[in-house]
C-alpha cells in the first residue's frame, strides 16, 4: 500500500499497512457517501463540489514566515467543514515555516484531499490533484527517531527514495485509532487541536475498493489561513 502520495512502502511494511488500513474500514462506508438529493450533502456533512482545475505554481523556496517556536495556528476549510493544525515550530521549524508560506500564498487554496486510505490517513495539498505534484522545492527535516504517528498527528508526504524529512507540499492527518505503524521518516507539521470530526468526515469518504484510494466524492480544501505571533 502506499505511504504518503506516490508514496509507497517497502513489501514488509506494505502488507502490514494494507492489513490496518482494511482492518479499520469497518462498514460504514456504504451509508456514510449516501447523498441527500435535496441539500446535495453526503451524510458524511460534506458539500458535493466539483474536481478544481490542476494548479501550475512552483516556487524556488520557502519565504521566512515563522519564526522557530512561534505560536502559530493553521486552519484548513474543506467542503467537509474546518479543522485547526498546531504548528511544531520548535521541533519542526523548517517544515512549519514551509506549511505556512505556501498557505499565505494561497498554494493550498482550491486543492483536494485526492487520498483517503481507510483507517490510516487522508492525505492532500497537491497542486495537481493526483499524488504527483509539488511546489516546486522540498525542505529536509527529519523527525526524531522515537516519532509515532497517532491519530491527528500531521505530517509530510515523501517518496521512498527520499531522504527522512523530505517534504513539499503534499501533507496527511493519521486517521488510525492508535498508531499508524509508519518508520518515523515523515517530518512532522504538527497535530489538531479542533475539529477532528471533519477529519472524520473526510475519512468516511474511503473507497476500500479503489487501489488509487480516492475518496467516494471529491473533498476540496477551500482555503488554509495562518495564525501567528
Amino acid at each position: 500500500m502506499r505511504l504518503a502520495g506516490t508514496k509507497r512502502a517497502t513489501a514488509g511494511m506494505a502488507t502490514a499497512l494494507a492489513a490496518l488500513a482494511i482492518g479499520g474500514c469497518g462498514g460504514d462506508d456504504s451509508s456514510s457517501t449516501t447523498t441527500d438529493s435535496t441539500t446535495g450533502a453526503s451524510e458524511a456533512g460534506c458539500r458535493q463540489v466539483e474536481q478544481p482545475a490542476p494548479k501550475d505554481v512552483k516556487f524556488s523556496k520557502p519565504e521566512q514566515v515563522l519564526e522557530p517556536d512561534e505560536d502559530a495556528t493553521a486552519t484548513v476549510e474543506t467542503s467537509c467543514g474546518s479543522f485547526e493544525i498546531k504548528l511544531d515550530t520548535k521541533n519542526s521549524p523548517k517544515t512549519a515555516n514551509s506549511f505556512a508560506f505556501l498557505a499565505e500564498k494561497g498554494f493550498y487554496d482550491g486543492t483536494t484531499f485526492h487520498r483517503v486510505a481507510p483507517g490510516f490517513v487522508i492525505q492532500g495539498g497537491d497542486p495537481l490533484g493526483n499524488g504527483q505534484g509539488g511546489p516546486g522545492y522540498s525542505v529536509t527535516e527529519a523527525p526524531p527517531q522515537n516519532t509515532t504517528y497517532k491519530n491527528g498527528l500531521v505530517a509530510m508526504a515523501k517518496t521512498e527514495v527520499e531522504p527522512p524529512g523530505t517534504s513539499g507540499s503534499q501533507f496527511f492527518v493519521v486517521t488510525a485509532p492508535a498508531d499508524a505503524g509508519l518508520p518515523p521518516d515523515y517530518a512532522v507539521l504538527g497535530q489538531v487541536t479542533q475539529g477532528m470530526d471533519t477529519v472524520d468526515a473526510i475519512a468516511a469518504l474511503a473507497n476500500p475498493s479503489d487501489p488509487n484510494q480516492a475518496p467516494t466524492q471529491v473533498v476540496t480544501i477551500d482555503k488554509v489561513t495562518i495564525d501567528a505571533g
